[in-house]
């Protein structure tokens, strides 16, 4: 049951680095690009930061619960994700070779998880 609640817990860290990641691009698009004046005020990039702290925190637990050689891997599971927010999202176009990648990926986490 540890096992399991580490994995949740490794899910959690990927879903809020992939949120905080999708805040920070929303962010720079809203200041219209590299502008530390606007940075400084825009709700996306606190929000984006108060994940990725959220997420670190997680981070913490999971190192806590299991090999870095497990949960490290695992973690590129954030890629499958970051690559499915930014068709919808930022209507980035995605290539078959991006899909074959993600594909790999997959088996790569599969792999690593057994």
């Amino acid at each position: 049951m540890k096992n399991l609640t580490s994995y949740g817990i490794l899910l959690g860290n990927i879903v809020l680095l992939v949120l905080g990641q999708t805040l920070f691009k929303l962010g720079l698009q809203k200041a219209g690009g590299l502008i530390w004046t606007k940075l400084a005020t825009s709700f996306y990039i606190y929000g984006g930061l108060a994940l990725y702290g959220t997420a670190t925190v997680l981070w913490f637990v999971v190192l806590s619960r299991l090999p870095l050689s497990v949960a490290y891997p695992l973690q590129s599971i954030a890629y499958v994700l970051a690559l499915l927010v930014a068709g919808p999202v930022f209507g980035e176009t995605i290539t078959i070779t991006r899909w074959v990648g993600i594909a790999i990926i997959l088996v790569g986490v599969y792999i690593v998880s057994r």
